[in-house]
This record gives structure tokens, C-alpha cells and sequence, in this order.
């Protein structure tokens, strides 16, 4: 299997425009994330995804690998699709562009799902991990999955799933990780495929492959990505090197 990391990077940003390209250390966020994705020697290659001069040419003149996206895109899976519709590709994992501390340990948890897979029944592959708290439960931003006895995700949703009508019966909570890796296919598939009423109301690109009979294979994880979304989380950042 040929297995590649590919990297979405807009320059805009909602909460902090131009994050990738902020300084740390010496290096911008987006150039340390494409140094630490290819430290962790799990890809056969490493690319940058972008609709931005700037993010394109910082890569490139130093040395990396880096796709400009010719269209808009409303998601990173369609990003990622069309950079990697001509590529000779098995596995694509997408890594986070503002998590430059790059963990290997859930990204090989996630590969080796494929590597199991001998049958192929597996489309795409997440993370989940636990949570106890009731305000994480709760907080909308928290993506919460449940999943059959196959580990295969049933649905994600912003709201608390499942609903605790009874009490004191062994649920427990699971908090979706957005580290995924794809079969190419299973991306192309994706990126020709209309947006449904699921992933419009929820505003969830992962129940576009629900609805149309994708099977996302979930793995249980501690992993909690450090991810630089603030001012105040680039300083944090700052403090670690």
C-alpha cells in the first residue's frame, strides 16, 4: 500500500486569520506541522494542500511538497480529493495543519486499520476517545460518535448521543478525533456526491459518507491534539519548543 499524508491549509481563518503562516520558533506553524508529519516516517510522502500563494510558496521554497487547490472548497475532503485524484495512491491520512506537535502513535493506529483490512470493507478511519465530563458531553463542539460492536461508526452528532433516558447502563460517552484516513476511492466517491440534510443540519462532512453506505471504522485513542486555534494557543505553543 502506498500511504501519503496530505495537509489542508487556508489561509483564512475564522478565530485567527493567518495562523498557519505565525511564527514559532523561527518556523511558521505550517511549515513545523509538514516537518513533524514527515518526522514521523510513516508516509511514503507528504503534501500540503492550499488555496494560498503565501502557505504554497512557504513549503516549496523550503524544500517540501505542496498542491495548490484549483476551485473552492466547502470541506477538506474536498480538498484533499481533488489534489489527490491523480496521484498514485492507496491510503491518504489527513493531518491537521495547526497541530504542529505531531503525535505518530494515533496516526499508525490509524493506518494499521488498512493494514488489517484484508477483505476491504473499511472506507475511511477515525479516532474516538472517551469522555466523562458532563459540560465536554454536552458542549456542541464536541462531535460526539456511537458505533456498532464492529467498532464501525453509526452516526455523529453535536448533540448528546445516546440520549441518557436510562441511567446507570454502561454508556459511555465518545468524543470523535478528526484525524482521518481514506481510501482514495472512498474520497473521489465523496467528492462527487451532493451534500445531504444530516450533514446540513449538523454541519458534519463524515455524515455525507454515512448517508451514502460509507463504512468508517472508529479506534479508540487518549490522544488529545494540541492544536493552535487562538492567539493565546500559539504562545502556549510558543512554550513548548
Amino acid at each position: 500500500m502506498k500511504i501519503i499524508a496530505v495537509i489542508p491549509a487556508r489561509y483564512a481563518s475564522t478565530r485567527f486569520p493567518a495562523k498557519l503562516m505565525q511564527d514559532l520558533g523561527g518556523k511558521t506553524v505550517i511549515l513545523r506541522t509538514y516537518e513533524a508529519a514527515i518526522n514521523t516516517q510513516l508516509f511514503d510522502d507528504v503534501f500540503v494542500v492550499t488555496d494560498s500563494d503565501l502557505i504554497y510558496n512557504e513549503i516549496v521554497s523550503n524544500g517540501g511538497k505542496a498542491i495548490r487547490s484549483i476551485k473552492e472548497h466547502e470541506s477538506g475532503s474536498d480538498r484533499i480529493a481533488e489534489a489527490v485524484e491523480n496521484l498514485d495512491v492507496d491510503i491518504v491520512i489527513n493531518v491537521q495543519g495547526d497541530e504542529p506537535f505531531i503525535d505518530a502513535e494515533p496516526l499508525a493506529k490509524v493506518i494499521e486499520v488498512f493494514r488489517n483490512d484484508l477483505d476491504k470493507k473499511v472506507d475511511l478511519a477515525s479516532l474516538m476517545r472517551e469522555i466523562t465530563n458532563e459540560e465536554d458531553i454536552n458542549n456542541p463542539n464536541n462531535v460526539k460518535v456511537v458505533v456498532d460492536q464492529n467498532g464501525f461508526a453509526l452516526y455523529f452528532s453535536r448533540s448528546v448521543i445516546p440520549y441518557p433516558r436510562e441511567k446507570n447502563v454502561g454508556v459511555r460517552y465518545m468524543q470523535h478525533i478528526g484525524i482521518y484516513a481514506f481510501r482514495k476511492q472512498a474520497l473521489l466517491d465523496f467528492y462527487s456526491l451532493p451534500m445531504q440534510s444530516l450533514e446540513a443540519s449538523e454541519k458534519l462532512e463524515q455524515l455525507r459518507y454515512l448517508e451514502f453506505g460509507k463504512r468508517i471504522k472508529m479506534v479508540e485513542t487518549t490522544h488529545v491534539g494540541i492544536g493552535i486555534d487562538t492567539p493565546e494557543d500559539l504562545e502556549k505553543a510558543r512554550k513548548m519548543l
